[in-house]
C-alpha cells in the first residue's frame, strides 16, 4: 500500500508547526490519565479512567486522520473493530482491540516526533527567509555581514548590493527546504498510516472476508442464470417443439383421409418451429451475444439500444479490447439497466457511455425518469450488483426523486 503526498508546502509547513501543539496537548493528557488510572486500579476507581483514556486516545486519533487528509492529503481509513453492546463488553472490546494501543502509541511518539518536525521547519524557513531577505534588511538598518572563508579570505557584505548573492543562495536553500519537507511529509504519512491505519492482517482479512462474499454472490447469480435459462427453455422453446411434435403427428393421421387438413396442421407446425428456433436464438443471445465476440461491444450495445422501446444513445470508448469476462459483464449490465428503465422509470431518453481507464472498464447508465432507484435484496439492481461482484466490480447508484438517475458499474480488468 503505497502513500502518496503532494499537497502545498504552505500546508506542510502549517501541519508541522501546529503539530507539537497537539502532541504535548494529548501527550501530558493521555499519560497522565494513564498513569492516574494504573494508581488507582486496585480501588476500581482506574478502571473507568482507563476506558476513558483509550475513548479519548481513539478521538484524538479520528480526529488527527481528518487533519492528515486535509492538511497532508493523506487517505487512512478507520482500524477500529464493531464495537458491541453493552458497557462492560465495549470495554473489554477496546481494551483488546490493538487498534487502541496503536492510538496511544502513536501520541506517546508524537512529542519527540513533533518537536523534531517543528524544529526543522522553523530552522528551514528562517535560514531562508533571513537569507532570501538580507539585502532589505540591509537597506533598512544599514549594518555590517562579514563571512570568513579562512586565510584572509573576507566577504563584506555591508551594502544592498554586496547582499544580493545571499538571496539568491536563499532561493537555493528554499528549494532544499521544499524537498526536504516533502521527505518529511511523505515518512511521516507513512508512520501515520502504519500507527493510525489498519494492519496488514486486519487489511488481509478484511480482503479475503470481501471475496468469500463476492464468490457467494457470484455463486448465486450463476445458479439464478441457471435457473432462468432451465425456465426460458421449459416455458418456451420445449413447449414449442412438443406443439411441432403433436402437429405434425396429427397431420400424418390426416394426410389420406384430409388432405386439406394436415396441409393446415403442417403450416402451423411450421409457425411453431420458426418460433421455438426464433426463441432459441434469444435464449443463446442471452447467454452469450455472437455479436459481443465477433464485433465488439459497441456493436452488442448499440444492437440492445435499437430494441429499447426508448430513444437511447450509446458512446463507447473501450480501447484497447478488455477480456471477454469483463465485456460479458458490460453487455448484460447494459441489457438489464435498460430493460428496468424501460419497465419501471418512466423515462423517455437514456444515454449509455462506456469507457476504459488502465485497469477497469466503466459502464454509466443514464435516464430521465422519475428517479428514487435503489438497490433492495432481490430487485433488478441487487442482481446487477451480484453479476459485477462475479469479477470484483462495483455497482453505484445515484437516483434523487425526480430524477436523473445514473448507475455506475466498475469492473476490474484485471484480478
Amino acid at each position: 500500500m503505497t502513500t502518496r503526498v503532494n499537497p502545498d508546502i504552505a500546508r506542510i509547513s502549517g501541519y508541522f508547526l501546529l503539530n507539537l501543539v497537539t502532541g504535548i496537548f494529548w501527550f501530558v493528557l493521555l499519560v497522565t490519565l494513564g498513569a492516574v488510572s494504573l494508581g488507582t486500579a486496585v480501588i476500581w476507581v482506574g478502571l473507568p479512567l482507563g476506558v476513558l483514556t483509550m475513548v479519548l486516545a481513539r478521538g484524538a486519533a479520528s480526529a488527527e486522520r481528518a487533519w492528515l487528509g486535509a492538511a497532508l492529503k493523506v487517505d487512512i481509513p478507520s482500524p477500529y473493530r464493531p464495537l458491541p453492546t453493552g458497557l462492560a463488553t465495549r470495554a473489554k472490546a477496546l481494551a483488546t482491540d490493538p487498534a487502541t494501543w496503536r492510538d496511544l502509541s502513536y501520541w506517546l511518539l508524537m512529542l519527540p516526533l513533533g518537536a523534531i518536525e517543528f524544529s526543522l521547519t522553523v530552522a528551514l524557513w528562517s535560514a531562508v527567509l533571513g537569507t532570501v531577505f538580507l539585502p532589505f534588511y540591509l537597506h533598512t538598518l544599514p549594518a555590517t555581514w562579514q563571512v570568513d572563508f579562512g586565510g584572509g579570505n573576507v566577504w563584506l557584505i555591508d551594502s544592498f548590493a554586496k547582499a544580493l548573492p545571499v538571496s539568491v543562495l536563499g532561493l537555493l536553500l528554499g528549494v532544499i527546504a521544499y524537498r526536504l519537507l516533502k521527505g518529511l511529509a511523505r515518512g511521516h504519512a507513512a508512520f501515520a498510516r502504519a500507527m493510525l491505519g489498519p494492519s496488514r492482517n486486519s487489511v488481509l482479512s478484511a480482503e479475503a472476508e470481501r471475496l468469500s462474499a463476492s464468490r457467494a454472490r457470484g455463486v448465486e447469480a450463476a445458479e439464478a442464470e441457471r435457473r432462468r435459462i432451465e425456465r426460458d427453455l421449459h416455458d418456451g422453446a420445449q413447449q414449442r417443439l412438443v406443439s411441432v411434435a403433436m402437429g405434425l403427428g396429427r397431420a400424418r393421421s390426416k394426410m389420406e383421409s384430409d388432405p386439406t387438413a394436415a396441409r393446415d396442421l403442417i403450416e402451423e407446425a411450421h409457425a411453431d418451429a420458426k418460433l421455438a428456433i426464433s426463441e432459441l436464438r434469444d435464449l443463446a443471445r442471452g447467454i452469450y451475444p455472437s455479436v459481443l465476440g465477433d464485433r465488439g461491444l459497441d456493436p452488442a450495445l448499440s444492437s440492445l439500444a435499437a430494441r429499447c422501446p426508448i430513444p437511447v444513445t450509446v458512446d463507447v470508448d473501450v480501447e484497447p479490447r478488455p477480456p471477454t469476462a469483463v465485456e460479458s459483464a458490460a453487455y448484460f449490465t447494459v441489457a438489464e439497466t435498460l430493460t428496468n428503465i424501460a419497465k419501471h422509470a418512466g423515462a423517455t431518453e437514456a444515454h449509455v457511455k462506456v469507457t476504459r481507464t488502465e485497469n477497469s472498464v466503466v459502464v454509466e447508465v443514464t435516464d430521465n425518469g422519475r428517479g428514487g432507484a435503489e438497490v433492495r435484496p432481490g430487485g433488478g439492481l441487487a442482481g446487477l450488483a451480484d453479476r459485477a461482484a462475479t469479477i470484483d466490480g462495483v455497482v453505484v447508484v445515484v437516483s434523487p426523486l425526480g430524477g436523473p438517475t445514473v448507475i455506475r458499474t466498475e469492473l476490474p480488468c484485471a484480478w
